[in-house]
């Protein structure tokens, strides 16, 4: 039985964008819609073909597959499918076919053109690139919601005064917030202390709710910093509860302002260059949780931000190797430090470990070793100190095996190179990602090009570090839902780190090891893979906004746990997610595993 506009139009209302459409709007895209019945095993269109539009799923079930059949996709009640192709050139991009008899509504794509371009929602749904973010937010036009402790502290009207104190005490606050549950009723300062209890010789066993500031100044955290800042002056406060529907939901103070305004990486790495010690220096580095949620709620690209972060861990590196020759003296021969994993790649977050290595000239001699034992002993003890924790995997200098001269760095790449069993291929893409840090970096230059041309041209080896590539798969469920860890403390959860970036991390390293590409970072080495023709630039195009999509959602996840004062991780309910949300991070690991299916099939410049 065909539908009827009718009849389209009432599913349509329960389907987003469409539900945000007017009325008289909502109809005449009902009419646009065409009924199409598929017997199980039809195909709706085929990969690399115009794209016939877009489809939207009535009855039945559909599978997607990529370019090489791997199964992207089993979709079913109202699920969308064939926007890619249709927003990148006109050119479908998977295969799509029935699973089983089904009704599915489709809209040309001169009318989903128009759909776009009258609708903001669906601008918004179906655009799957990233938002350009500006990156001169001031205090000013900041939004309060990234200003604010989110989790103010709160007392009874009938708690004592000098329990409030106490709680003031330990928590090194200057106001209370006073209510019943998250019902805000009034505020306590640090001034109404000395003003009404202190001079006025009040017991400390008054009740709070007998001094509090009553019915105080609330602002919404939709609220700008420059509302924040005309209600401080016009009302001569330092303290405003933020309230969103009645319920306290946060708090500022004008200490939350100057930190905002304080906290900049170039402060951090000028206090660390005067730091003597490791203990002075992670007094520097414990406020870079601080940073990251002032780079990311002032609408930094993840890059930026994660490029920013590292700069602190180069300079705490730097000023620990210069504070270990000014105590054990300078060193008996050349060396270089390097770091590899996300500080080789300049891609540290709110979570980073340690991983580092040494190569000494090949003039060392044995009695110069414990010179280098003792200096990377030094300089990791002081990183772990600074909050960059030993490697679990022992990938530091301090192992002997990763603090050796160039003559058997060269060894080892060329050991992995020709003999590339699982240690080696694990080996060689941590160490491909090698950055030098201080010393001489001559030691690396050669050694990086002669192991890249090698590796390029060694098929063999090309093929293992591939298949290695795709152990870290992106967490897609088979009906269109995102597949979480199943047990553990991290049950129901998504790992943004090892399911999420690492799979692009693991294809940029390949794009750039085809490409003898000398970047580690993995955002230049796609662009670079797309410049040298190894990547298309269709592909590039796609892969790296589902990578920025990744990326930040990761940032925002562990900004907002830090503002919740609690530890920064990557581990996110997908349920803190918007629909929205949802929709694009999945659409992103869709595009990350059609790419490692291009790239298992030796297909890496898909088009």
């Amino acid at each position: 039985m065909a539908l009827n506009t009718e009849q389209i139009t009432r599913f349509l209302k329960s389907v987003h964008p469409y539900d945000a459409l007017e009325p008289d709007a909502l109809t005449l895209l009902a009419q646009q819609f065409k009924a199409r019945r598929y017997q199980a095993g039809d195909w709706i269109y085929r990969y690399d073909t115009p794209a016939p539009g877009l489809f939207l799923i009535h009855e039945g079930g559909v599978e997607v597959t990529d370019s090489n059949g791997a199964v992207v996709s089993h979709l079913g009640l109202r699920n969308s499918f064939g926007e890619r192709g249709l927003l990148r050139d006109g050119i479908t991009v998977t295969n799509a076919r029935a699973e089983e008899d089904s009704l599915i509504l489709m809209l040309s794509p001169q009318d989903f053109e128009a759909f776009r371009s009258q609708s903001a929602a669906a601008r918004k749904f179906f655009d799957r690139s990233r938002m350009e973010k500006t990156t001169n937010q001031t205090l000013a036009n900041s939004r309060v919601q990234d200003l604010m402790a989110v989790e103010p502290k709160i007392c009874a009207p009938e708690d004592s005064v000098h329990t409030a104190a106490q709680i003031m005490r330990d928590h090194r606050i200057s106001s209370l917030c006073v209510g019943s549950g998250r019902q805000l009723l009034g505020i306590l300062t640090t001034k109404d202390m000395t003003n009404k209890v202190v001079a006025e010789g009040l017991s400390p066993e008054t009740p709070v709710g007998a001094i509090m500031a009553r019915d105080p100044m609330t602002l919404p955290p939709t609220a700008l910093g420059s509302d924040v800042l005309h209600l401080m002056i016009s009302r001569r406060i330092g303290h405003v509860p933020i309230v969103e529907n009645d319920v306290l939901v946060g708090m500022i103070t004008q200490t939350d302002l100057t930190r905002f305004q304080a906290v900049t990486s170039a402060e951090l790495l000028h206090h660390i260059a005067e730091a003597d010690s490791a203990d002075q220096m992670s007094e520097v580095t414990a406020r870079i949780p601080a940073l990251l949620v002032h780079l990311v709620g002032t609408g930094n690209r993840h890059e930026v931000v994660t490029r920013l972060i590292t700069d602190v861990a180069d300079a705490v590196t730097l000023r620990l190797l210069e504070l270990a020759e000014a105590q054990f003296g300078p060193a008996p021969v050349p060396y270089l430090w390097l770091a590899c994993g996300s500080q080789g790649r300049r891609e540290q977050t709110g979570v980073s470990d340690q991983d580092n290595c040494l190569i000494l000239h090949d003039d060392v001699a044995e009695g110069d070793m414990p010179y280098f034992r003792t200096l990377a002993k030094f300089v990791s003890d002081g990183l772990n100190t600074c909050g960059y924790v030993y490697c679990p995997g022992d990938m530091m200098a301090t192992n002997p095996r990763w603090c050796q001269p160039l003559k058997v760095w060269n060894e080892y790449f060329n050991t992995w190179i020709n003999k590339p069993d699982p240690e080696a291929q694990m080996l060689a893409s941590v160490m491909f990602d090698l950055r030098a840090i201080a010393g001489d970096r001559s030691l690396f230059t050669d050694l990086q090009e002669r192991t890249l041309e090698e590796a390029q041209k060694n098929s063999i080896f090309v093929a293992h570090m591939v298949s290695n590539s795709l152990k870290h798969m992106p967490p897609l469920g088979l009906l269109r839902g995102l597949a979480t860890i199943r047990s553990g403390e991290h049950k129901n959860q998504l790992d943004l780190k090892h399911n999420g970036v690492v799979p692009v991390v693991d294809l940029a390293r390949i794009y750039a090891l085809q490409g003898e590409l000398t970047s580690v970072n993995t955002r230049a080495r796609l662009e670079e893979a797309a410049h040298a023709g190894g990547l298309s630039s269709s592909g590039a195009h796609d892969l790296l906004d589902a990578y920025d999509m990744i990326a930040e959602t990761r940032l925002q996840h562990q900004a907002t746990l830090i503002k919740q004062g609690k530890a920064p991780d990557n581990y996110l309910l997908p349920a803190e997610l918007s629909d929205l949300e949802r929709s694009h991070l999945r659409d992103a690991f869709v595009v990350v595993k059609t790419m490692q299916s291009a790239v298992g099939q030796g297909r890496g410049t898909l088009s």
